[in-house]
């Protein structure tokens, strides 16, 4: 497993998880679906759907507070900068790297940090973003990857990220 392996299959999972559309029910149908599997494995994680800077989903399971919020806000703006998956550009401008107030990204309003994830229309493009917070961020990521495969009937065992102990 490398940053640069990491990246490419990143890049995968942001070509295939693409909706037909995306409206307030699949917001409603996707993030309560999450909450759900939030719960079974006893995860704090905060949720949060955003389209065309719209909340759409929302909900904060036990253990969270309120800096998950901000955490997951942050994930949001990130993503709809960039149009790519939070975890990707953290990864690509982490740090040491071109990310921070030198290009106008100020770090009160951004985090380069896995748990968000474009909702790409096919044909249309990046129109907002699923994010979460609360565990660590290779596993935000995985979790809202695993969740849109789930509702995309995409394959995840193709799709996901390698363990970190590979």
């Amino acid at each position: 497993m490398t940053i640069e392996s990491d990246i490419a299959q990143i890049k995968a999972q942001e070509a295939a998880l693409h909706f037909t559309s995306f409206n307030e029910a699949d917001a409603w149908a996707l993030g309560s679906a999450m909450r759900s599997a939030a719960e079974k494995q006893k995860l704090p994680l905060v949720i949060h759907i955003e389209v065309a800077g719209r909340q759409m989903f929302y909900t904060a399971l036990p253990g969270t507070g309120p800096d998950n919020a901000s955490w997951a806000k942050r994930k949001v703006n990130t993503v709809m900068r960039f149009h790519a998956a939070s975890y990707r550009v953290g990864l690509q401008h982490g740090p040491g790297r071109d990310f921070g107030p030198a290009r106008g990204i100020d770090p009160i309003d951004f985090a380069p940090a896995g748990g968000g994830f474009p909702v790409t229309i096919k044909n249309v493009g990046v129109v907002g973003c699923i994010a979460v917070s609360g565990i660590p961020q290779r596993q935000d990521h995985g979790f809202v990857v695993e969740a849109l495969c789930a509702h995309l009937r995409q394959p995840h065992k193709e799709l996901a990220l390698p363990d970190e102990s590979h």
